[in-house]
């Protein structure tokens, strides 16, 4: 096998392995009502902050119509909460409620335990060239494939 289709197995598994890790560590327990999208919009939301429903769509690149779906799902589970602007009603706010921070801080510790397995091992040399060869990989995926 050549370095090409090396490179291409290990990026395609590694995806896929970290997408399965995530959902199983993620979903169980406490959150298992919670699908991984759902975990990404909790994310995205973000901790003790109040969002609003466009910005929060358009950051997720999703549909407003989807987030609402969404957020209707999270809020019938308790993990949402949803009110108008008193400025401009047009305007809809969310934020993460009591359990929804809890949720953020599971999905955030998940992320460290990750990221602490991916450079173990490595010294602080080694880290920057990880550091050095994912960030081109990341520049090359928005230059190629982003709109």
């Amino acid at each position: 096998m050549g370095n090409h289709e090396s490179i291409n197995e290990i990026l395609v598994t590694l995806f896929a392995d970290i997408l399965y890790i995530e959902e199983k560590c993620l979903c169980t327990g406490d959150f298992s009502d919670l699908s991984i999208t759902e975990m990404h919009i909790i994310d995205n939301i973000g901790i003790d902050k109040e969002r609003n429903m466009s910005n929060t769509a358009k950051d997720l690149k999703i549909t407003s119509g989807t987030l609402t779906t969404a957020v209707d799902n999270l809020i019938k589970k308790g993990y949402v909460e949803r009110r108008r602007s008193e400025t401009d009603r047009r305007v809809v706010k969310i934020k993460l409620s009591q359990k929804g921070a809890k949720a953020y801080k599971a999905h955030k510790d998940f992320h460290i335990d990750l990221v602490a397995g991916a450079v173990w091992g490595l010294n602080v040399d080694e880290e920057e060239v990880l550091i050095k060869i994912l960030s081109n990989i990341d520049s090359f995926f928005k230059y190629k494939y982003k709109s």
